[in-house]
């Protein structure tokens, strides 16, 4: 039904059906799980191979840059807590062009997670089950086979409800939190060759430069490990008391995860014989990163421990991400686009049921073109940084529009947070690279073709479309700097480092700004003061 805005009006389902049961260190668990998955099997080796030594900093600069991104969602996580969260904060401070594109992005960087995490699992069982991994560096068909089969196993355990969901990741969090832990500090009291830090005749610490460091962060998989820091606020509908264990679960995995996957790093670096060293960091090569390098200390029963972890981790971070692809697919309805299917939750699991299953569906297509982890994970993590820059920019508008709105947490320095997590995020976008940046922009624009559809069927304002002029324009334009950018990131060189990132940084502010001031109170916001003003005359 259409109001006399021409706005789409649907039920408020942030509180009619999904089951407010997850405490405070579910959420945590839920972040963690999603933070520490197969970047921790894998992270360490590929970000050292494009970064060296030096690839410890790109941990601990991409975990600051991914802070500078979280801290205006912890006010916003505690303003408006709904499950698929990310999706709903544009529509609040832009309106429908700006939340669909963010949704868009999500969803697409969120269904191919849990594939991602199956074909790591299934990778390092073929030192066990020979005939899954090819030598040419991707899944045969028999282990696309039982990837789809882990990923099936995602959906079943998400569709039985919150609570199994919540039991399930407690444990294999626990565990894949446990395995980390022991591993750097066995690596490091058995074999540590400070030596690898500083060695001339391997490059030195920084063999690569600042160049290697960005790119590590973009593609190496430092960026695709630190994204999970957003499944507690996906989750923020089905919390107990969002407003406050939310924001408190989003910062302190981040914390966590800084520190775990920095001394990961050092650890891994210290551990890597200097016999392996012979071509550089960039050739180095293990099928199985850590337990060939505790087999290689005559660990071998750490070595068996990590190769039941290459399970467990993948898992839970698959586990948590099936969990929150559907989220975001549900709240899309919420805001005028996609089939109101979708809406429904189950009467027995309070689960969003239909979105699950399609996000099942995509998830196990997205094997058959992509059938190796290091295929999609740049590409996903980028995906994802799209919704990082849209959240700055909703938490500045909102504190102009929604000034009343009530805010248990009201983040001192927003404008200085949001600024810096704005300019980290299109950073990260151009370190991506050329043609990396293509294709996301590609897969962004045919999002819009589907928005065009929604937009003239349910009639949206023609406000919307002004106050997201300037998100298309941004995308436009970083698929132009990263082509003309230096070839430190593949481009052409027609703009030489390190102008590229200077002017990157420029156009940051600019955008920005842009983005702030195209946002105005949306009838979202209006209904939520109503509601606000209207509750103790309610309660009289």
């Amino acid at each position: 039904m259409l109001d006399k805005r021409g706005w789409k009006r649907v039920a408020r389902p942030t509180v009619t059906g999904l089951r407010k049961e997850m405490t405070m260190l579910q959420l945590l668990l839920a972040n963690v799980g999603g933070i520490v998955g197969s970047s921790w099997l894998l992270g360490s080796m590929i970000s050292a191979q494009y970064a060296g030594p030096a690839a410890l900093l790109a941990w601990v600069i991409g975990g600051i840059l991914t802070l500078f991104m979280a801290m205006p969602f912890v006010e916003l996580s505690s303003t408006i807590p709904e499950s698929g969260a990310l999706v709903r904060y544009p529509q609040y401070s832009h309106g429908s062009l700006v939340s669909f594109f963010t949704g868009w992005a999500i969803w697409l960087s969120y269904v191919v997670v849990p594939p991602i995490e199956a074909e790591a699992s299934v990778q390092y069982a073929n030192t066990y089950l020979h005939g899954l991994y090819s030598a040419s560096g991707t899944l045969t068909p028999i282990g696309i086979i039982l990837a789809m089969v882990l990923v099936i196993i995602f959906f079943y355990l998400n569709y039985l409800g919150v609570r199994v969901f919540a039991r399930a990741n407690a444990i294999a969090t626990v565990f894949k939190f446990i395995v980390p832990a022991l591993t750097l500090i066995l690596l490091i009291a058995s074999g540590f060759h400070s030596q690898n830090f500083t060695a001339p005749q391997h490059g030195g610490f920084a063999p690569y430069g600042a160049q290697g460091v960005m790119t590590a962060i973009a593609i190496g998989g430092v960026a695709f490990a630190y994204q999970g820091f957003r499944q507690a606020i996906d989750l923020a509908g089905e919390s107990r008391n969002p407003q406050r264990d939310v924001p408190r679960a989003v910062v302190l995995s981040l914390v966590i995860a800084i520190v775990l996957y920095s001394l990961l790093q050092v650890a891994f670096v210290g551990a890597v014989s200097p016999a392996d060293l012979v071509h550089g960091w960039a050739k180095i090569n293990f099928s199985s990163p850590f337990a060939s390098l505790a087999v290689a200390l005559n660990l071998g029963w750490l070595a068996v421990l990590l190769y039941v972890d290459a399970i467990v981790s993948p898992s839970g971070t698959g586990l948590v991400y099936e969990a929150s692809s559907a989220r975001v697919l549900y709240a899309m309805p919420k805001n005028g686009y996609g089939p109101q299917a979708l809406l429904r939750i189950h009467p027995k699991f309070g689960v969003p049921h239909v979105a699950l299953t399609v996000s099942l569906v995509v998830g196990l297509l997205s094997l058959l073109p992509f059938p190796a982890w290091s295929l999609l994970v740049g590409i996903a993590s980028t995906l994802a940084i799209i919704s990082y820059i849209l959240g700055p920019v909703s938490a500045m508008v909102l504190r102009r529009t929604g000034s009343r709105l009530h805010r248990t947490v009201k983040l001192k320095g927003l404008h200085v947070w949001s600024l810096l997590g704005f300019i980290a995020g299109m950073l990260i976008i151009y370190w991506t690279g050329w043609p990396n940046d293509l294709y996301i922009g590609l897969g962004l624009f045919v999002g819009l073709i589907i928005y065009a559809y929604y937009f003239v069927r349910n009639k949206l304002p023609v406000e919307d479309l002004r106050s997201g002029v300037w998100l298309v324009v941004l995308t436009a334009f970083m698929i132009l700097i990263s082509y003309l950018g230096s070839t430190s990131f593949g481009g052409s060189n027609a703009i030489k480092y390190p102008y590229d990132l200077l002017l990157v940084i420029v156009a940051s502010v600019g955008f920005f700004y842009w983005g702030i001031a195209s946002g105005r109170e949306t009838p979202e916001v209006r209904e939520h003061l109503a509601a606000m003003d209207a509750a103790p005359q309610a309660t009289d």
